[in-house]
């Protein structure tokens, strides 16, 4: 079993894709990262999935994003809610996080190097997703080649260094069939950008509203807990 790191959020991408790591096959060491975002309720939406697949370590690096803010997600600014879908086709969403993907995958790049593994999963999408610039296939090529680079194992080409994009090209639709075709129990995860105090999602978030348009076009039901819905 070849080791890999693997980014976890606990949301339904990451979880689909730790999914299909281990069916692949990958001794995952999952990373989840409290950097300050508006709840802790994602942290420990990463625990419940992590437990449940029994993955060989799981680590919370605490950085605090909150210091340079500039993010519905890091600063008091509010989470836009109910976008229309010409909305979320257009233009980069204050929800944003400023370089979060890069900050993300240089922490997985340091662990890689001292598990010794050449592949770090990311559930960067590129279809049904929110405008991110951090999760277009040119930024995970162009990060690969740095990766090898500036690593060790890179420029001595014995750890060549591999980023997984699983779910690059897949829609919300074949992300979540791909997870019920591997047995995904996606009421472990959470993926919503402003749940309430109790961790029930909002249902009008970009997030909120990509998930449930994928699992309304897959035909099954969103075992998601949103708030007034019970």
């Amino acid at each position: 079993m070849p080791p890999a790191v693997l980014l976890l959020s606990g949301g339904l991408d990451s979880t689909t894709m730790l999914a299909h790591a281990v069916d692949e096959g990958f001794d995952v060491h999952a990373l989840t990262f409290r950097y300050g975002q508006r709840h802790a309720a994602e942290i420990e939406a990463a625990r419940r999935v992590a437990k449940a697949y029994r993955v060989r370590d799981h680590v919370v690096v605490d950085i605090d994003l909150r210091t340079f803010g500039g993010s519905a997600l890091t600063a008091d600014i509010d989470v836009p809610k109910d976008r229309l879908d010409a909305d979320l086709a257009n233009g980069i969403p204050i929800t944003y996080v400023p370089a979060r993907n890069t900050i993300f995958l240089s922490f997985g790049l340091a662990w890689s190097e001292v598990l010794g593994a050449s592949d770090i999963f990311i559930g960067v999408n590129a279809l049904d997703y929110s405008g991110y610039p951090d999760c277009r296939p040119e930024y995970v090529a162009a990060y690969e080649r740095m990766a090898n680079l500036a690593t060790k194992g890179g420029v001595e080409g014995t750890l060549p260094v591999r980023i997984q994009t699983p779910l690059l090209r897949l829609t919300k639709r074949q992300i979540v069939e791909l997870g019920l075709s591997l047995g995904v129990d996606y009421a472990l995860t959470l993926s919503c950008y402003d749940p309430s105090d109790d961790g029930r999602a909002c249902g009008h978030c970009d997030s909120c509203q990509l998930r449930r348009r994928g699992f309304a076009e897959a035909g099954v039901v969103d075992p998601t807990r949103y708030v007034g819905v019970d």
